[in-house]
């Protein structure tokens, strides 16, 4: 039998090698946005993210580069091939977000719903069902 979901253990890193990291789980929340924010950052549609104790995360090869993408939030990237790895809010400091695609195995974090689909382009049209929120997905 695997590791209990709260003791798994997920690697991930950036297109180029030079930054590695892992994250110990399981996600307190996942889902893709769709906010301008987010699109410009990852050059796409969409932005799929999973938050997890910032405590549960280390780099374990190289070093990211920050970029404060507003006043509360910094977005940290791979500064040799830009690719986006993880999001920190201000008001939330135990909390961080990777994003699952920069994982060796993205499949472990499919996104369960939409959020910002008020700002998304209008020819973007998601078809996977999930529910979707115009703005925030309030938690139950």
């Amino acid at each position: 039998m695997g590791p209990h979901l709260s003791e798994r253990l997920l690697d991930g890193g950036c297109l180029c090698g030079a930054v590695r990291y892992r994250v110990r789980g399981p996600a307190l929340a996942s889902g893709t946005c769709h906010c301008r924010t987010c699109r410009k950052t990852a050059s796409a549609p969409e932005l799929p993210f999973a938050t997890f104790p910032t405590a549960s995360f280390e780099i374990t090869q190289g070093r990211m580069a920050d970029h404060r993408s507003s006043a509360e939030v910094t977005r940290s990237f791979c500064g040799r091939c830009g690719s986006p790895l993880t999001y920190r809010h201000d008001a939330k400091p135990d909390k961080l977000d990777i994003m699952p695609c920069s994982l060796d195995d993205p499949a472990a974090l499919p996104p369960p719903f939409h959020v910002w689909t008020s700002h998304k382009p209008g020819w973007s049209v998601p078809g996977d069902r999930l529910p979707a929120f115009a703005t925030t997905r309030r938690a139950p």
